[in-house]
C-alpha cells in the first residue's frame, strides 16, 4: 500500500508519505488563497481549517513560510488586529493579484485533474 493512495476498497487514507507531501506542496498555496478569499484569517486559523481535510493538513513550519511567500509575491497582504486572548494577531488577506492567481488556478484545475486521471487510468494509454 502506498501512503496517501486509495485503499483497495476505494477509501482514502490520509498520509504524510512522500507522494502526499508532493501533492500537497503543489496545491497548498492555492488552497490558502481560496481560504483567504472568504475573508481575513490568521495563521493558526488557516492551520485549523486546512486540518479539517487530512490530505491538506500541514504544520506551522510550512504555513508561515508559505504565507510570507504569498505576501512577498503580492498575492496576500497583512494587518495586525488586537486579540482578546493575548498579543495582536497578524491577519492575511487576499490582494487583487491573489484573486487573479486563484481565478487562474481554478480555471486550470479541472482540465489538469482530468488529464492526470486519464493518464493514471489503467489501459487508457498506449
Amino acid at each position: 500500500m502506498v501512503p496517501g493512495i486509495a485503499n483497495p476498497d476505494g477509501s482514502a487514507e490520509p498520509s504524510d508519505g512522500p507522494v502526499a507531501t508532493q501533492l500537497r506542496k503543489g496545491v497548498l498555496e492555492y488552497c490558502v488563497l481560496a481560504l483567504l478569499r472568504d475573508g481575513p484569517r490568521y495563521g493558526v486559523e488557516l492551520l485549523q481549517e486546512l486540518g479539517r481535510f487530512p490530505m491538506l493538513a500541514t504544520s506551522q513550519g510550512t504555513i508561515y513560510p508559505l504565507l510570507s511567500r504569498l505576501r512577498r509575491a503580492g498575492l496576500a497582504d497583512t494587518f495586525l488586529r488586537d486579540s482578546a486572548s493575548g498579543p495582536s494577531r497578524r491577519y492575511y488577506t487576499l490582494t487583487d493579484a491573489g484573486r487573479e492567481a486563484l481565478r487562474e488556478f481554478t480555471a486550470l484545475w479541472p482540465a489538469f485533474r482530468e488529464t492526470v486521471d486519464h493518464v493514471l487510468a489503467p489501459g487508457e494509454n498506449p
